[in-house]
């Protein structure tokens, strides 16, 4: 799938659709600030989207949701890529996130697991570490 993939707004359709991929949405409008949001969308509907925290040098990927008539097509593969690109193009050197049921997807792109005791202070702090996702949740890094 080749998709047009844009900067976004916190709006209810990507709520929504973070929702429907049990993602947290707790804190959405606490770091709506420090949230870069894209997405895409077909037919007026958000098909898929991505998040990035940006904190210096390091960046808290978030959110990477697509909706169930999106799956199998790439979308989730392109919408990480672009979320690479933009957080290289910010100066970003490497990336890091949680995640309950998507560990083996983010292995195949070049994501590792970390110990969470390694994780940078500003990403240590961010509500998604401290409790929005449980400790079990794998901890991964990529390096950029």
């Amino acid at each position: 799938m080749q998709a047009t993939i844009q900067a976004i707004a916190i709006d209810g359709q990507a709520q929504q659709l973070l929702a429907a991929c049990h993602l947290p949405t707790d804190d959405l409008q606490d770091v709506a600030n420090d949230l870069r949001l894209f997405g895409c969308q077909a037919g007026g509907r958000l098909m898929g989207l991505v998040g990035l925290q940006i904190h210096g040098t390091d960046a808290l990927l978030r959110s990477l949701a697509v909706a169930d008539a999106a799956r199998g097509q790439g979308l989730g593969a392109e919408l990480l890529a672009h979320a690479e690109r933009q957080a290289a193009a910010h100066g970003v050197h490497a990336i890091y996130l949680l995640t309950t049921t998507a560990e083996a997807f983010f292995a195949r792109r070049g994501y590792c697991l970390s110990e969470r005791a390694t994780a940078p202070l500003a990403i240590a702090a961010s509500r998604q570490f401290c409790g929005l996702c449980p400790a079990t949740a794998a901890f991964m890094r990529k390096r950029l």
